[in-house]
């Protein structure tokens, strides 16, 4: 028998819930609703959905409808991490310039000196980052070593701070968004300053 996490969750939460937590441990990324189904021994995607909508709402997971790749264990974080202001994604907003709040987060990112930012706007919503999402984000300390496609906080002096995909062609460097609604924004690689390169991203339920 599955022992409870707690007596807020019924039994089949709970059970759904453990065997989560399991197969995150196990395999360092969430399951998919069939093998959710498979382990449940349910036929319909329908109890799984409804169960993973009950995890989220007493604050369990966090979880985005429909994407089951998405999930994240709450009480696999601890405090630790600061959060630094706001991002744009969509144009260009002031930068942060102090420390909030803490945001938690788990050891091992922890040791990483990483820090937090909010996002604002929907600019990178196709990466399934959202607005009010919070982005975990560790310092670029080389501007030379960035690859192309990683997700960077890039700040231009003056204008403000954004979250996007990275690229560099030729001699220029390419902000990119993930929702065609936005246009590239296109700058020299000294007009640029890259505070962070994407590790997580934090949805609270």
């Amino acid at each position: 028998m599955v022992s409870s996490a707690d007596n807020n969750l019924t039994d089949a939460q709970n059970e759904l819930y453990c065997w989560i937590k399991n197969y995150m441990k196990n395999f360092q990324h969430s399951p998919s609703i069939r093998q959710m189904m498979q382990a449940m021994r349910l036929k319909s995607p329908a109890p799984i959905q409804s169960r993973l909508k009950h995890l989220q709402e007493k604050g369990y997971i966090s979880w985005q409808e429909g994407k089951a790749r998405t999930m994240q264990i709450v009480d696999e974080i601890i405090e630790g991490v600061p959060i630094m202001g706001s991002v744009a994604a969509g144009g260009l907003i002031e930068t942060y310039s102090d420390v909030q709040e803490n945001l938690v987060i788990s050891d091992v990112l922890k040791k990483k000196n990483v820090f937090a930012l909010t996002v604002n706007g929907d600019s990178m919503i196709e990466a399934c980052i959202a607005d009010g999402d919070m982005v975990l984000m560790e310092p670029i300390t080389d501007s030379y070593s960035i690859r192309n496609g990683t997700i960077v906080s890039a700040m231009v002096p003056g204008l403000g701070t954004t979250l996007k995909y990275f690229f560099k062609r030729g001699d220029k460097i390419f902000l990119e968004a993930a929702n065609p609604a936005y246009e590239p924004i296109v700058l020299n690689l000294e007009d640029v300053i890259f505070q962070g390169k994407l590790l997580a991203v934090w949805r609270q339920a």
